[in-house]
């Protein structure tokens, strides 16, 4: 396939079919470009008059992206809602949304955080041995940081579940941390929904192998307040301990947190904290830094 090429003030990508990306101009200067996206959006930074933006767009064909264009503008424009409801200090923060000829745009304004899984940048084996690479970087902070961090995470989570939420397609490359203030916000709600959420799809079900529970390989099961406790113990993994590995031995945190994620990732979920919001406070209590 011959893909198309664009150039726009600092920046050039790629797709697969022509398209008119001509309402960037009104949206600013373009300095950023984040194009090899396999969710169907395109994403910009653009800036003008010193105030900066980030840009989400569906309606082209990103290379990575073997999709329908038409399902991928339903996602995004599904998506207005979630970012309003459940606005959050813990979430980019969200500003605008419009149509275009061909598409949905949402309009966020900027956070210097960087993604904790840029494969775009540092494909495994690199994002875990690669020294620029923000999830190396971030796996080298401090552990009180990388606490405060995942409490950042775990705050936000128990707002939306209160909220009636459900988090889908959860992962470490839904998270920004900034190295320099320490500010850590969740950039990705695209998928999440009322709860629960049955799963029609199986294996392929939307997420990542590292971090999905259970249930969500599986047709016809449920994703509940259980699923994401599982999820966000995943993640604990993710940022204290082996990743996949969660043996104790590859944990940085202590025995006493280790047994909250070891909980929350039971394969059973019936033997998991029942919500997020159980999930937390145990983890608060065991936590050594509160």
């Amino acid at each position: 396939m011959v893909l198309k090429d664009y150039a726009i003030d600092q920046v050039s990508f790629q797709v697969r079919e022509a398209h008119d990306f001509s309402w960037l101009k009104d949206l600013g200067y373009v300095f950023k470009v984040f194009d090899e996206q396999d969710s169907g959006n395109i994403c910009f930074g653009v800036e003008r008059d010193g105030k900066r933006k980030f840009v989400k767009y569906a309606g082209a064909k990103p290379q990575d992206y073997l999709g329908d264009a038409k399902m991928a503008v339903k996602r995004l424009k599904d998506a207005v809602p979630l970012y309003e409801e459940l606005a959050h200090r813990n979430l980019i923060q969200y500003l605008d949304d419009f149509e275009t000829k061909e598409g949905q745009v949402i309009v966020f304004d900027w956070f210097e955080g960087e993604c904790l899984h840029p494969h775009w940048a540092y494909p495994p084996p690199q994002k875990y041995t690669h020294p620029e690479s923000p999830y190396f970087k971030y796996r080298h902070l401090p552990l009180r940081k990388r606490l405060a961090s995942f409490d950042a995470i775990l705050t936000f989570h128990v707002f939306m579940e209160s909220r009636g939420y459900v988090a889908i397609d959860l992962y470490d490359g839904s998270i920004l941390y900034d190295f320099e203030t320490g500010i850590t916000k969740v950039c990705d709600i695209d998928f999440y929904n009322k709860g629960p959420v049955l799963n029609t799809i199986g294996e392929e079900f939307w997420g990542s192998t590292r971090s999905k529970s259970p249930e969500e390989f599986e047709k016809g099961q449920l994703i509940n307040h259980q699923s994401n406790a599982y999820t966000l113990g995943a993640l604990a993994y993710s940022i204290f301990g082996g990743e996949t590995d969660r043996s104790l031995e590859n944990w940085e945190a202590g025995e006493e947190l280790y047994s909250v994620a070891k909980k929350a990732t039971e394969r059973n979920r019936s033997d998991r904290f029942s919500s997020i919001h159980r999930l937390k406070e145990e983890w608060d209590r065991r936590n050594p830094y509160l």
